[in-house]
């Protein structure tokens, strides 16, 4: 039976959270614009509902979903259907807590990410503990900028020992990192490394198109979220027909989501069934 990994971003781009490099902060979309993103995330979990294969999400939305009822209630609807393997979320982990009580736990994650500009490590630890009290799988991490690399060592410290803590790499400046930060990071997320380069991908096999692939609010399929070619729409074309085994046409992939589907990485073996929500096997409870 095929098993398809898919992301999902609707056109939801509001968010709660003003951290200075990000281009939706503290932005704000009308009702009109909630209710439509809203109702295109619905005809998605229709569409999930209506299909024999087995099927991961992640939800990878611009602004911040979890703070709106109607993304909890999709993600609750999708954990309890037996097709569906495994859903998940990029989110700030600014929700409440108690409705994801409600939710399959074999099929629920979250992608968590701690701003601490935004939260306090106080705070932000202690939804932490709140997921643990629930039993919900999650991982957690940041950008791994070089003066905030001690406030990466006190979450790893400050949070569940079994729970996987990653950091991103800031590679907007060259050779930002010396070998000694490295290390020192990797302490910390021992798969640091991957992210600190702009993988060769060009013509290399990857399972973006083939098993892996992205939706967009409108039903279109892209191979990943970093090429713009649409292979189809869900609504209006049997999808299968579109997935076959690809090269990357890009010269390199920089983005977690984007080359831990290549082949020659082999992240599929380190992940596992956690490779969504970046939770490597060995972190799994």
């Amino acid at each position: 039976m095929n098993h398809w990994s898919i992301l999902y971003r609707g056109p939801l781009s509001s968010c709660n959270y003003g951290c200075s490099y990000c281009p939706f902060a503290k932005t704000k979309n009308t009702r009109a614009e909630l209710a439509d993103d809203a109702q295109r995330l619905q005809n998605f979990v229709q569409w999930v509902k209506g299909r024999s294969e087995q099927i991961s999400i992640l939800f990878t939305p611009w602004g911040e979903g979890l703070i709106r009822k109607y993304y909890q209630e999709a993600m609750t609807e999708l954990s309890h259907l037996p097709h569906v393997k495994k859903v998940s979320i990029q989110t700030n982990l600014s929700c409440t807590t108690n409705w994801m009580d409600a939710v399959r736990r074999d099929s629920f994650a979250l992608w968590t990410t701690f701003h601490p500009t935004q939260i306090s490590l106080e705070k932000f630890v202690n939804k932490c503990k709140q997921l643990d009290a629930l039993n919900i799988q999650y991982s957690v991490g940041f950008v791994a900028f070089k003066e905030d690399i001690d406030i990466l060592e006190r979450l790893r410290a400050s949070i569940n020992p079994n729970r996987y803590v990653w950091a991103n790499a800031y590679k907007r400046i060259p050779n930002y990192y010396t070998e000694e930060d490295i290390l020192r990071i990797e302490r910390t997320d021992p798969l640091f490394r991957y992210n600190t380069m702009h993988h060769q991908s060009l013509g290399k096999s990857c399972q973006a198109g083939c098993t892996s692939f992205t939706v967009d609010g409108n039903g279109d399929v892209r191979s990943c979220h970093f090429i713009d070619t649409v292979l189809g729409n869900i609504y209006t074309h049997e999808i299968r027909d579109c997935l076959t085994p690809k090269s990357c046409i890009n010269a390199t992939c920089g983005c977690h989501i984007g080359y831990v589907h290549l082949d020659e990485l082999n992240l599929y073996h380190t992940y596992a069934d956690g490779i969504l929500e970046r939770i490597p096997s060995t972190y799994r409870e």
